[in-house]
């Protein structure tokens, strides 16, 4: 039996695909190498808040 998926999970799902589909396109463009470092390079951002910050706050 399938279950719905809640509100958030829809969302949260969606959010997958864009990555996934952002993923891809830098693979085709710029090979694997260059999608990691710059994925990794994204979640390292994401963990130390610094997204959207004015540069002079990113330290």
């Amino acid at each position: 039996m399938t279950q719905a998926l809640s509100t958030e999970e829809q969302s949260k799902d969606r959010y997958f695909q864009q990555l996934a589909k952002v993923a891809e396109d830098m693979v085709e463009e710029h090979g694997k190498d260059f999608a990691a470092g710059a994925l990794v390079l994204a979640a390292r951002w994401v963990a130390e808040n610094r997204l959207g910050a004015p540069e002079d706050l990113k330290h």
